[in-house]
């Protein structure tokens, strides 16, 4: 009976049309993606093979489909991910006998910053368009082998789990009577992971030496910052596909340490919280689980930001909750502010765009950030966002209205009196205070012709399925 890698080598020869084709076939582009989750475990019980199954056909396809769908930056190479079909035309055979022998040297990372909302910034590393699928690929055969043995408590970049469903278990706590909360900030998690530890716990599950040695590869593939590259001695980029398992492999231990405690908890990549019926007990909680994390894991947690305290004064991905017995979600302070800081940025009048480009923006922000914060009761809010937002439109078309024959021209059309027209057209007050004047003449029904989507109607039609608004 032939083996595995005979019939595999058989279905796709090397150097042929059919092996280029294993990695992208024509008609793919656009395709929808495939979760990890959707690539099935071996049924052996050993991963000896794990390279193998990485380099399949079928695994391939679902990793290019995948990248290609979530876009992104070119890495240090300047490869798009459009151009990477044609990329691999050319350069595959070597890259596939790179990997089999062992010898395969990614790229290093080019070094984003993104500015945080509450200061400072987040590196993040933007691997090449090859090492995007290489990575898609590996981690869509190596999560079905880990993720079977994650804590349930782990909402973080899991299939079938998501954010709402660690706010939701966070909500139940609290109804269950653990009213105090440990919020623990693990500082710069995903730049402080130590590889040495890290790989260790990666081999308890793997034992396919070539697929060690290329996470060791990628862990330390480098660091391009102003064209030079620099060494990276501890940490796993944000900005791969395969950084959020390895973190949660790691973290995946400080779970079962909580589990084994019987502590409540729950855990969305670097942000956790354990739920507890006391001060007192939370406390001691967070002194044991620092030392926890600090010894065992080498992390660093930013005693400044983590917290003992009351779960309605803190947030927890964007949400906190009310002091009732149901503990109702809310929208936590913090998200309301960058929210008004981001329409602000959209609606500034110093932006030189169209209205119609400006309220395409808007629609696309919004709309995302009403179906992600859904959870919370926030239908005032969306009432009062939806007013302010006009108002802020209001101010940016007045602006645009220069000149006093402008305005005049304008109102008029709007089938404002022509006494009204006079008067504002030559009001001397600024562009917000006129947004207030021009509320009869640009109203609701103006905007919704515009295009403009309200937030309360998608909120309440998004809240349907809770049954309550």
């Amino acid at each position: 009976m032939r083996s595995r890698e005979e019939r595999r080598q058989q279905n796709i020869p090397q150097g042929s049309c059919q092996q280029r084709a294993a990695v992208k076939p024509r008609g793919y582009v656009g395709a929808p993606s495939s979760s990890p989750a959707q690539v099935a475990p071996s049924s052996r019980e050993d991963h000896n093979d794990l390279l193998d199954r990485m380099l399949e056909r079928e695994n391939l396809l679902l990793a290019y489909k995948r990248v290609v769908r979530n876009g992104g930056a070119p890495g240090v190479d300047g490869v798009t991910v459009a151009e990477l079909q044609a990329y691999l035309n050319t350069h595959w055979a070597q890259v596939k006998a790179e990997l089999l022998a062992g010898t395969y040297k990614p790229a290093p990372v080019k070094r984003v910053e993104i500015p945080k909302p509450g200061g400072g910034v987040r590196l993040l590393g933007i691997p090449t368009a090859m090492d995007r699928l290489l990575q898609q690929a590996l981690l869509q055969v190596m999560h079905p082998i880990f993720d079977a043995h994650f804590s349930w408590d782990s909402y973080g970049f899991r299939p079938g789990k998501r954010a709402h469903d660690a706010v939701l278990q966070a909500q139940r706590y609290i109804q269950s009577g653990y009213r105090w909360v440990v919020d623990l900030d693990l500082e710069k998690c995903f730049d402080r992971v130590n590889h040495d530890m890290l790989m260790a716990r990666v081999a308890r599950r793997e034992k396919d030496k070539r697929d060690l040695k290329l996470i060791r590869v990628y862990l330390n593939a480098g660091v391009m910052v102003n064209g030079v590259c620099q060494r990276t001695e501890e940490g796993t980029p944000q900005g791969g596909p395969l950084s959020p398992l390895l973190a949660n492999i790691l973290l995946d231990d400080l779970d079962k340490e909580r589990k084994k405690r019987g502590l409540q908890f729950a855990r969305y990549a670097d942000d956790c919280n354990i739920f507890v019926a006391s001060k007192r007990a939370g406390e001691r909680v967070m002194e044991s689980v620092i030392r926890f994390v600090e010894g065992k894991l080498k992390l660093k947690v930013n005693r400044d930001k983590s917290a003992v305290d009351r779960p309605w004064n803190r947030k927890f991905l964007g949400f906190s909750f009310l002091p009732d017995k149901q503990a109702t979600i809310r929208l936590a302070p913090k998200t309301i502010s960058r929210f008004k800081d981001r329409i602000r940025e959209m609606t500034s009048r110093s932006r030189a765009i169209s209205m119609e480009e400006r309220i395409k923006r808007l629609n696309r922000y919004i709309i995302g950030w009403v179906r992600y914060f859904r959870l919370a009761s926030m239908k005032t809010h969306c009432e009062r966002f939806d007013q302010w937002i006009r108002r802020r439109l209001r101010m940016c078309l007045w602006k645009q209205w220069k000149r006093v024959r402008t305005r005049l021209r304008e109102l008029r059309a709007l089938g404002v009196p022509e006494w009204a027209c006079f008067m504002m057209a030559n009001s001397r007050r600024g562009p917000w205070e006129m947004s207030r004047n021009t509320n009869n003449a640009l109203p609701t029904s103006y905007w919704e012709a515009k295009g403009l989507k309200s937030m309360l109607f998608r909120y309440m039609e998004l809240r349907q399925p809770f049954g309550t608004a």
